[in-house]
């Protein structure tokens, strides 16, 4: 008895020993902890705070125009809601409707691609645009709603000799027009352009109306040389138009073609190597008639009417044949009529041969164009009537006469001379404006092995 109560006290003491020890733990500090979850609410990632949020497919279309109208290769977009449809099927129906409606995408964009990653709670949409044209062609692209801005835009990219111009219209032409537009400008302005560029025409359409009309313009010389060309010229012509004299408007003409006669020569072996109209030749240009002094018929045509448009008289440049050959000469008006100018056969054969003449008398002569569409020449003038009239002026000079004689007889010569006071300019909105051949110019086509005079 007495061991085993020693045995429960020594077990007591164990126990109390053991409670004392836990609680000066507590005292010290010692606790138990208890860990919990922490819910962390959710927060996008950086980057697609700075893409655009999608929510159908009108979004996602004009995400993608506006891509491509400033000429950017990638967009990034995000999704949380798509209605109606598939991002990936609706990324090759925007690229569809862009490449075949929208005037500029069909210039300018070659493919549109796209890549969709979808993860929880939203889906990225990547979208690429390769291009076809640069940005810089498509900055330059010119918007003309009527044919004479179209006109004014031509002459302007002509006459400072561009290699390519870029147009977006909704006028109803053809490439075919374009063509006969570049040459209607170019003959109707020799004081501006140096020769007829070789044309590309490339159109873009989109849906019935709009489209983009790309022009690439060839040339035998650098655009540099032509504009140091282009300049030589103007000084040219504005010095060859102020020696014209003249007490009216028919003596005036006559002056400019016989100066023109006497400082230019017709070069024989380049009219037997030309066989088309608007060559690439100088010989063919005001250039070469008024500058290097060699021409053949269609360079004096162009130097005439360069002199002509100089001193305001109303002048076009006809392209026909002359006796089965190319050629080219002058319609004036004078005094209310037309008459035909041929400069280049009168440098051959006499300026009585081929000044102020009628149709009648041209086709007499074996000369040929289109008729139909060219103004009628049919005055009753004649360079006889020009000669007399001068000769009477020289009379009166001697005598010292003076009276309402002359100032009638030169009203029916053609008018008092005020034309070579106002020299036109090209660049006014009536040439602007003019459509068709301007002042009834005739352009033929012409075949390979026929020669120009």
């Amino acid at each position: 008895m007495i061991i085993r109560a020693k045995t429960a006290i020594i077990l007591i003491i164990t126990a109390s020993s053991c409670l004392i020890s836990g609680c000066a733990g507590l005292l010290e500090g010692d606790r138990l902890s208890e860990s919990r979850h922490v819910v962390t609410p959710y927060e996008e990632p950086e980057d697609t705070e700075e893409r655009i949020e999608l929510s159908g497919y009108d979004d996602l279309a004009a995400a993608v125009a506006e891509l491509f109208m400033n000429h950017e290769t990638d967009g990034q977009y995000i999704v949380y809601n798509y209605d109606n449809g598939d991002i990936q099927d609706d990324i090759g129906r925007v690229e569809m409707e862009i490449m075949t409606y929208h005037p500029i995408g069909a210039y300018a964009v070659a493919g549109i691609a796209g890549a969709v990653r979808r993860t929880a709670p939203y889906t990225e949409v990547d979208v690429s645009i390769d291009y076809k044209r640069t940005k810089e062609q498509v900055d330059s692209i010119v918007n003309v709603s009527t044919l004479r801005y179209l006109r004014a835009e031509l002459l302007s990219a002509m006459s400072d000799y561009r290699d390519e111009a870029f147009y977006h219209t909704a006028l109803n032409i053809t490439e075919e027009d374009i063509r006969e537009y570049i040459k209607e400008t170019y003959y109707q302005n020799p004081r501006y352009i140096i020769m007829l560029p070789g044309v590309a025409v490339e159109t873009f359409r989109s849906g019935e109306e709009e489209r983009i009309i790309e022009l690439r313009f060839g040339y035998i010389e650098q655009p540099g040389i032509l504009r140091d060309y282009s300049s030589s010229l103007t000084l040219y012509v504005r010095r060859n138009a102020e020696l014209a004299i003249g007490e009216n408007d028919g003596e005036i003409l006559l002056s400019l073609a016989e100066n023109l006669i006497a400082y230019t020569r017709f070069d024989e072996a380049a009219a037997r190597t030309i066989s088309e109209h608007g060559a690439q030749n100088f010989n063919a240009t005001a250039y070469g008639a008024l500058v290097t002094q060699n021409a053949v018929g269609e360079g004096f045509a162009m130097a005439f009417k360069a002199l002509c448009d100089e001193l305001g008289f109303d002048c076009s440049v006809v392209l026909g044949y002359l006796d089965g050959m190319v050629h080219a000469w002058n319609i004036v008006s004078l005094g209310g009529d037309y008459y035909h100018i041929d400069v280049a056969m009168s440098a051959l054969n006499g300026i009585e041969t081929a000044f102020l003449k009628t149709d009648e008398g041209l086709t007499e002569m074996l000369y040929a164009w289109d008729y139909e569409n060219t103004v009628k020449c049919n005055g009753p003038l004649t360079y006889e009537d020009i000669i007399f009239v001068e000769d009477e002026d020289e009379e009166e000079g001697e005598d010292g006469e003076e009276g309402e004689d002359g100032q009638a007889r030169d009203g029916d010569i053609g008018g008092s001379g005020e034309s070579g006071n106002g020299g036109s300019d090209v660049h006014d909105e009536e040439n602007a404006d003019s459509e068709g051949n301007g002042d009834n110019a005739v352009h033929d086509e012409t075949a390979d092995d026929e020669e120009e005079i």
